[in-house]
């Protein structure tokens, strides 16, 4: 089978890359992933990944804490997963860059559309830091954006469910799964699969996102081949 996409947004939350502890990095997780996401690129896949910093800071959990501090915490969080992908993806023969929205050029490049895009097309996975460079914006948002400045085919969100349903799967047995959905059914069902910016984002730019489950990390490589898999967002 071939890919049904050239150039793709993969969004990786960092709760993922934490395994079964649930904190901080599970190098197995991380390798297992990589492996996949590599598989991926040996047919021909662009690959830009976005991923999170849950495993080791909420910023929305901080209580009291100043959200701008908080915030520029979490994307400090994002750059250590940053690094932790882009070994593991060198380690198994494959280029990797990290660029960040902002500057910490020691560890990483600074984020530069052209410059990804030919990174992109010269066989390297770029991984994108520090969500948008700017607090109050989730990295949904980062990866929305990203997703758009180096023309993106599709959005993949890789979370820990199997798709969008209509109310939480693991709180209620009768939640019922979309196989697709509207951009403005997001926003109208309040379904919480991104925050309002990344739907408008994506919405805006008609973008689909594929959100599915990356438990089984070999979800990607269905996805990029076209598999039925996930909820489909257009």
């Amino acid at each position: 089978m071939k890919p049904v996409y050239k150039r793709i947004l993969l969004k990786i939350s960092g709760e993922v890359l934490a395994g079964e502890n649930g904190h901080g990095i599970d190098f197995d997780t991380v390798n297992t992933v990589c492996g996949v996401i590599k598989e991926c690129a040996d047919m021909g896949v662009q690959i830009g990944i976005v991923v999170g910093g849950g495993n080791f800071w909420r910023g929305r959990s901080s209580g009291k804490m100043d959200r701008t501090r908080a915030d520029n915490m979490g994307m400090l969080a994002t750059v250590i997963n940053c690094l932790a992908l882009q070994e593991a993806l060198i380690q198994l023969g494959n280029d990797a860059k990290v660029m960040t929205a902002l500057d910490i050029q020691r560890m990483a490049l600074p984020f530069n559309k052209d410059e990804a895009v030919r990174l992109l097309e010269a066989g390297s996975v770029v991984i994108f830091g520090c969500g948008t460079g700017s607090p109050f914006f989730s990295t949904d948002s980062g990866a929305a954006l990203r997703a758009n400045e180096i023309g993106a085919d599709v959005f993949f969100k890789a979370t820990n469910v199997d798709g969008v349903y209509d109310k939480d799967p693991n709180k209620y047995p009768d939640a019922v799964k979309y196989d697709t959905l509207s951009y403005d059914e997001i926003l109208e069902k309040h379904l919480g699969v991104m925050d309002n910016t990344a739907a408008a984002l994506a919405g805006n730019a008609k973008l689909p996102v594929l959100v599915f489950n990356l438990n089984d990390p070999g979800n990607i490589k269905r996805a990029v081949l076209g598999e039925n898999i996930g909820t489909i967002v257009r």
